[in-house]
C-alpha cells in the first residue's frame, strides 16, 4: 500500500513537472482521482511543490532547482533610508518560469500574475539584470567565477537570477535578490569610501576612464553608445552622491570632437528639458580634464550613501504589461493611462517628451531611455540619455552630414509641440552658445534653432 502511494504521489510530481499552474481539479483529472486525494499528495509531497493563489485560484507547480539549490531565494527591497526589508521570496517551477508573489508592492500586474506566477523572470527583477556597457565590463570581469558566457545577451534567465544573486547588489533601482547579494550591500555600507570632492573630480575620473578603456570591453561611442563608470562624488544639493560619468575619447579626431559635442549637448538638453511642465532631469555637470569629456549624470535611482527607489524602464513595462511593437513613446503612456496605472498628467509629461526629444535630433529614443516609478501607480522618472543623436559619427569614425528635418504637429497635438518646441529652440541656443562645444556643431545648433522658429511661425 505504501509503494503505491508513493507511486500516486510521483506520478503526480512527473505531471506537475510538465503541466505547471495547475488546479487541484486539473490534476485529480489528470491521474484519475478525487480532488481530496490530490490534496492529500500534495501535501506529502512538501516542499517540492510551490502553491499560489488562494481557494479556486490555487494553482501548483513543481519546483526546479537553480544550479542544484531549490531553496527559495529571498528578495529585499532598500528603503530610501538605506533600510533592506524582505518584499518576497522566488522560486524556481518546473519545467521553465517561475514564482514571486508580488501583490501590494506597487507595481503593475495582470492577472496572471497576481499569484505569483511568471513564464520566465519576473518583470520586476528585468532592469537589474546587467546590460550596456557597464553589465558587459561585469560580465567579461566576473563570467569565469559566474560560469556564465562572457556576453550578457546570451545568458539564460536562470543565468540572470544566478549572477543576480550572488553579485547583483548595485543594480538599477532598489531590489536585491538573494542573500549572498545582501550581504556584499551590507559590506559596501561599512566600507564605503569618501566621495569625491572639487579639485579631486577631475583626476579621479580621468583614471576611472583609463581602468574602464583597460578593461577592454567591447563596444564604445563608435558604436553608438558612450563607454561609462560609477562613482561618487561630493556636491552641494545633491540628492545622493552616486554618478554614472560618460566620457569621451583623448584625442583630437573628428569622430571624438562630436562625442564631445554630443556629451556638452546631453548636459544642455537635460536642463532644457527640465523646463517643460512638469518634467524633472537628472542633475547632471559636465568636467572637462586631460582631453576627455566627462558628463556626470547624479543616479535618481538612489538617495544619499545608502538609499535606493524603486525604477522600472519603459521597454520592461511593455513588455509586461502592454505588449506592443511600437518605439512611440506617447501611443505606450496612452496605453498604460487607459489601463489605469498612469495619471494624465504624466501621459501629457512623456508627450512634452517626445517631442522635445524630436525637436532636438533624438534620434535614439527607445523605449529604455524613459523610466517610471512603481508607486501604486506608476510615475514618470527624471528624464535622461537626450541628447540629438542624429549627429552622432558612423561606427567608422566618419562624422557625416545630416539634414534636420523635424516633424511638424498635427492639429490636436500643436499645443504639446508649441512647448516643447520653445524648450527645443532654448536648447539649439544654448549649444551655440556653448564654447565647449566645436565652432562646427555651434554653426549647425544656430541654423537648427533658426528651422524650428521658422516652422513655430508656420505651425
Amino acid at each position: 500500500m505504501q509503494n503505491r502511494s508513493m507511486a500516486a504521489r510521483e506520478s503526480l510530481a512527473t505531471l506537475l513537472g510538465r503541466r505547471p499552474m495547475s488546479s487541484a481539479a486539473e490534476l485529480a483529472a489528470a491521474v484519475g482521482t478525487s480532488v481530496p486525494t490530490v490534496h492529500r499528495w500534495l501535501d506529502e509531497l512538501g516542499d517540492r511543490v510551490v502553491a499560489g493563489g488562494k481557494a479556486r485560484r490555487a494553482r501548483y507547480a513543481l519546483r526546479r532547482a537553480l544550479r542544484g539549490d531549490a531553496a527559495d531565494l529571498p528578495l529585499y527591497e532598500v528603503d530610501e533610508a538605506g533600510r533592506a526589508t524582505l518584499r518576497s521570496r522566488l522560486a524556481l517551477t518546473a519545467p521553465a518560469g517561475t514564482w514571486m508573489p508580488f501583490e501590494g508592492a506597487g507595481w503593475p500586474l495582470i492577472e496572471e500574475a497576481r499569484d505569483g506566477w511568471w513564464p520566465g523572470l519576473p518583470y520586476p527583477l528585468h532592469d537589474m539584470r546587467p546590460q550596456g556597457y557597464l553589465g558587459r565590463q561585469l560580465a567579461r570581469a566576473e563570467h569565469r567565477v559566474l560560469a556564465v558566457a562572457p556576453d550578457p545577451e546570451e545568458w539564460s534567465d536562470d543565468d540572470v537570477l544566478f549572477v543576480l544573486s550572488r553579485s547583483g547588489w548595485d543594480t538599477s533601482g532598489n531590489l536585491i535578490l538573494g542573500d549572498a547579494a545582501c550581504e556584499l550591500w551590507l559590506e559596501s555600507k561599512s566600507s564605503v569610501a569618501d566621495p569625491l570632492a572639487g579639485m579631486q573630480v577631475g583626476p579621479a575620473y580621468a583614471r576611472l576612464a583609463e581602468q574602464a578603456i583597460a578593461a577592454g570591453v567591447p563596444g564604445s561611442s563608435v558604436g553608438g553608445e558612450f563607454p561609462k563608470f560609477g562613482a561618487m562624488r561630493d556636491l552641494p544639493g545633491a540628492v545622493t552622491p552616486h554618478v554614472l560619468v560618460k566620457f569621451s575619447g583623448a584625442d583630437d579626431s573628428a569622430a571624438v570632437r562630436r562625442w564631445a559635442d554630443l556629451l556638452a549637448a546631453e548636459h544642455l538638453a537635460l536642463e532644457c528639458a527640465a523646463t517643460l511642465p512638469g518634467v524633472r532631469s537628472a542633475r547632471s555637470r559636465l568636467i572637462v580634464h586631460k582631453g576627455r569629456s566627462f558628463l556626470e549624470v547624479e543616479r535618481f535611482d538612489r538617495v544619499g550613501l545608502f538609499g535606493r527607489s524603486r525604477l522600472c524602464g519603459l521597454d520592461t513595462l511593455n513588455a509586461a504589461l502592454i505588449g506592443e511593437g511600437t518605439m512611440d513613446w506617447p501611443r505606450l503612456a496612452s496605453r498604460l493611462a487607459q489601463a489605469g496605472w498612469l495619471s494624465a498628467e504624466d501621459e501629457t509629461r512623456v508627450r512634452h517628451l517626445w517631442w522635445f526629444g524630436r525637436l532636438i535630433a533624438n534620434t535614439d529614443m527607445h523605449l529604455g531611455n524613459l523610466s517610471f516609478r512603481p508607486e501604486g501607480m506608476l510615475q514618470l522618472a527624471p528624464t535622461y540619455d537626450m541628447l540629438p543623436m542624429l549627429y552622432a559619427p558612423l561606427p567608422g569614425g566618419e562624422v557625416p552630414v545630416r539634414p534636420f528635418q523635424p516633424a511638424l504637429p498635427l492639429p490636436d497635438q500643436r499645443e504639446i509641440w508649441a512647448t516643447a518646441c520653445r524648450a527645443a529652440i532654448a536648447f539649439w541656443t544654448r549649444v551655440t552658445g556653448e564654447r565647449r562645444i566645436s565652432a562646427g556643431f555651434r554653426s549647425v545648433a544656430q541654423a537648427n534653432a533658426q528651422l524650428l522658429a521658422d516652422n513655430a511661425a508656420r505651425a
